[in-house]
């Protein structure tokens, strides 16, 4: 991944208009699906088990190509990355409108692709180009994702009555396309700011490297530089940081496809259960953009943490011993859920000393989160069916809080993730003692 110098303030602006854009188109493809099953269903014959892959197909792509993010960044540069993203979301749009059961698959596979290396480097962009301002466009890109998810959602009906399904489907790929246009420009002028490779005969063995921070000495910035080339699937913080974002996303994931029935099931009507679904996302729009910036103005995360997930713990207890109070309960999921993800996804920046260890981290934990989350729908459902009731499947989702407090702990701890280098070639007695890596706290970091 490439660094450039400080932008101007046009190309700030040009790279935030990109960012908002961006982030609009990265849930509405998903979002819209849904609404519409029972149109699909009916136009394409799919049975039961293929709506049902279709619906659990986005969550597996996000969690496959989120791994493959950060390698595409390095490889052609971040802005280059979104463009590419940006133009696979429109042609995976575009492809699910062809009348054939296989182009709607592929087609979602495509956008999904596009849409989980979009949600990787949104925080390495943040993290880059508006390093003093990371909790503010943290909120605004987590407020946005949840607009584009609910404009994606309220508009696929609206639309499937006016044109059909193919028009519902479609649409989205107009927003798409004029954000890859905006990144175009972005991606053509940081391939001209790109370093030049090394000219034939020179020692291509030592990366330029971070610029020196102001307040770093020369040994800072080259432990910094060192540390961004280690693996982070061997630091633990990188692991607490993967797993508390997957336990957030499989509450959130597991709990709005299945809490309009266990409402029906307890006497709510099927439009009253539908609408707490939307409570739940509209009550997570503020909170999205409110959260971020209050975590990032905060040395130590842990409090947060612990308020959201006690909350989760509320909600999922009463449910089980009183779920005729099915608002109450609605509310403070929407609370617990429309916080932790956007604390989630502040950690990969807080966590992290660089764009570059930003954007490898954005890709692992997300990676693993979304595939860890794809599990909780399913396994709820099945429990569901196995016992008949809803109470086993609830108190799974209790035990699971351990897990996501305990991880959400270790991961908001003050400090940076330390990617851990590989072990040197040769003998173990003739390897250098290998060098101190330097780990400033958030709070030394800010005050730079």
């Amino acid at each position: 991944m490439t660094s450039s110098p400080r932008t101007t303030r046009s190309a700030a602006i040009w790279t935030l208009a990109g960012l908002v854009l961006l982030t609009l188109n990265l849930r509405a493809a998903i979002t819209g699906v849904p609404p519409l099953l029972g149109e699909l269903q009916d136009t394409f014959g799919l049975t039961g088990v293929e709506v049902s892959v279709l619906t659990t197909l986005p969550e597996l792509c996000l969690g496959v190509f989120s791994a493959l993010a950060p390698l595409l960044a390095r490889r052609i540069g971040t802005e280059a990355a979104i463009t590419v993203a940006l133009v696979v979301i429109t042609a995976g749009l575009l492809l699910r409108v062809v009348p054939a059961e296989t182009a709607l698959f592929a087609g979602t596979v495509l956008a999904a692709a596009g849409m989980a290396t979009g949600n990787v480097l949104v925080p390495a962009v943040i993290k880059r180009g508006f390093p003093h301002r990371v909790g503010t466009l943290t909120g605004l890109s987590m407020m946005l994702l949840s607009v584009g998810g609910a404009a994606g959602a309220g508009l696929a009906v609206p639309l499937n009555h006016l044109g059909g399904w193919r028009p519902a489907l479609a649409a989205w790929a107009v927003p798409a396309l004029v954000a890859a246009l905006v990144w175009g420009p972005l991606a053509l002028r940081a391939r001209t700011r790109r370093p030049e490779r090394p000219a034939a005969g020179t020692s291509p063995s030592a990366p330029a490297g971070p610029p020196r921070a102001p307040g770093d000495t020369a040994a800072e910035t080259a432990a910094r530089a060192a540390a961004g080339q280690g693996s982070l699937l061997r630091s633990p913080l990188a692991w607490a940081v993967m797993v508390f974002m997957g336990m957030t996303s499989l509450m959130f994931y597991t709990l709005t496809a299945w809490l309009p029935e266990i409402m029906h099931d307890h006497g709510f009507t099927p439009a009253t259960a539908g609408m707490m679904n939307s409570v739940i996302i509209v009550i997570g729009i503020p909170l999205g953009f409110v959260v971020p910036v209050v975590a990032a103005r905060m040395r130590d995360q842990r409090p947060l943490v612990l308020g959201v997930v006690a909350l989760m713990a509320v909600g999922l207890g009463g449910l089980l011993l009183a779920p005729r109070a099915g608002w109450v309960w609605i509310a403070v999921f929407g609370v617990a859920t429309g916080s932790a993800f956007p604390i989630a996804l502040t950690l990969l920046n807080l966590r992290s000393p660089d764009a570059a260890v930003t954007a490898r981290l954005s890709g692992m934990a997300q990676s693993g989160g979304y595939l860890l989350a794809a599990t909780g729908p399913l396994t709820f459902g099945v429990l569901r069916s196995t016992t008949g009731g809803w109470e086993a499947s609830i108190w799974l989702l209790l035990l699971l809080v351990v897990p996501e407090l305990v991880c959400g702990l270790l991961a908001a701890r003050p400090g940076f993730v330390r990617p851990v280098p590989p072990p040197p070639d040769g003998p173990e007695e003739s390897r250098p003692e290998p060098a101190p890596v330097s780990v400033r706290s958030t709070e030394s970091d800010r005050a730079r």
